[in-house]
């Protein structure tokens, strides 16, 4: 289950992430900027301490941003909590939508099995508030107001409504898929595993070639077994006189 992680400024002016000690919070952390550290002080990651005040800023409040989107608690040092202060300034601008849809890409990218898989992408195709319901709701919507706008329009209407039934299908394609998603990463071990007992038990009763050639020297002899001493051959019968 994620766990609380904590992002600090230390006295040196090096800034440190606590506590991400699972695979998909630290390379959520590695994927904003951050430096793995493995040693006897246990797993951190921190950024060079010559990193500009502005760059640690940024780089620790997206890593705040994503690791908070995957269901991690963060606590951040008030200067570098801007998310909270401000009104938040994504990466792409004004386009806001985008960038939320991108940080679950990175997400679905740090996934390490498929329980983690499948949380992140049920960001998308959740039925109710998933990414993919919103876009088919505004794509319906933008054709609802073209034809408001413009009973002229109604070809481009259309096109709304076809691309917002796309959107659809493709939600049809994926429903009940987070089971098969949770599985992912271990059918093929199981199915490894079914795979190897059979060739161990074949290997182990497969006669040997020694053992071959053996039944058929003693096929063999059996067909031509030399005379004993009590065994005679037949006489040849003498002829007439």
């Amino acid at each position: 289950m994620p766990t609380s992680i904590t992002i600090t400024s230390e006295f040196s002016g090096s800034v440190v992430a606590k506590a991400a000690t699972d695979d998909p919070s630290a390379r959520l952390l590695r994927h904003a900027g951050f430096k793995q550290i493995d040693d006897w002080h246990g797993r951190r990651h921190r950024l060079p301490t010559t990193t500009p005040l502005a760059d640690q800023v940024a780089i620790a409040t997206h890593a705040a941003e994503v690791l908070r989107a995957a269901r991690y608690d963060v606590t951040l040092p008030p200067s570098f909590d801007t998310a909270r202060m401000s009104p938040p300034v994504h990466a792409l601008g004004p386009y806001a939508a985008g960038a939320e849809v991108l940080s679950i890409a990175d997400q679905i990218r740090a996934a390490e099995d498929g329980a983690s898989l499948q949380r992140a992408v049920d960001h998308l195709l959740h039925p109710e508030h998933g990414a993919l319901e919103r876009v088919r709701e505004a794509l319906e919507a933008a054709g609802e107001q073209v034809n408001d706008l413009d009973d002229e329009a109604y070809a481009l209407a259309d096109r709304f409504g076809f691309a917002s039934e796309f959107v659809s299908s493709a939600q049809s394609e994926l429903v009940d898929s987070e089971a098969e998603l949770r599985r992912v990463g271990t059918a093929s071990t199981s199915y490894s595993a079914t795979r190897t007992v059979p060739d161990h038990c074949g290997a182990a009763l497969a006669t040997s070639p020694a053992a071959n050639q053996a039944k058929v020297s003693s096929a063999s002899s059996s067909q031509t077994a030399p005379l004993t001493t009590t065994d005679h051959p037949p006489r040849a019968s003498s002829p007439r006189r």
